[in-house]
């Protein structure tokens, strides 16, 4: 199945959570590859870089969408690339909405929803999004506000798990590694986990 993560809106983490859940499904499955379809091209050199300082396992990269894919690819596609966007859209089994905890970012969602169903008529594939980059306070009102109206939003499931805004993350896309790699027992391992059993139903 391919799954991808997108969202129209820069800076969602969309690439760090792509690198993260695939080598979450990889820890768990064994059988994922991955693809960027965003000209910035993070997902890539993340996967570079690990395979550069011979971390393992690595990392499947594919060069293009897969017509028939065998086992799970994990797509980043950025706005910036329309047409790499559209036929992201019309592959995919499921789609993945990283939202940080804004309005700009919840505009930008629905904006999302309406494209996705543009370019799939009928074929609406699952669409799930979930609170990324949320803040680290308990009682934050931004990520509380952010989940009640992702959840009000048509053709959109919200999923409880959430990606706080840490360190941790952005030193494993630096650093070629997994958060539960770099810290095995830290919150942002735990975090990770929640997402990839949601997201894969594990």
């Amino acid at each position: 199945m391919i799954t991808l993560v997108a969202n129209l809106k820069g800076g969602t983490g969309k690439s760090t959570v792509a690198f993260n859940l695939a080598l979450w499904r990889m820890k768990h499955d064994g059988a994922v590859a991955v693809c960027d379809l965003d000209p910035q091209a993070t997902l890539r050199d993340a996967v570079e870089l690990r395979e550069e300082e011979g971390f393992a396992p690595g990392l499947t990269m594919l060069a293009k969408l897969p017509d028939a894919p065998d086992g799970d690819v994990i797509v980043d596609v950025g706005a910036s690339d329309m047409d790499g966007v559209r036929a992201g859209l019309r592959a995919a089994g499921q789609i993945i909405v990283p939202v940080a905890p804004s309005q700009a970012d919840v505009w930008s969602t629905q904006r999302f929803i309406e494209l996705v169903r543009e370019h799939t008529g009928s074929r609406l594939p699952r669409l799930r999004a979930f609170v990324n980059r949320a803040d680290p306070h308990p009682r934050s009102r931004e990520n509380r506000e952010t989940f009640e109206v992702l959840k009000s939003l048509p053709h959109l499931e919200v999923m409880s798990a959430r990606l706080t805004q840490r360190l941790v993350f952005r030193r494993s896309f630096s650093e070629g590694l997994a958060v539960f790699e770099l810290e095995p027992s830290g919150k942002g391992a735990a975090e990770l986990d929640k997402l990839g059993r949601e997201v894969y139903q594990a």
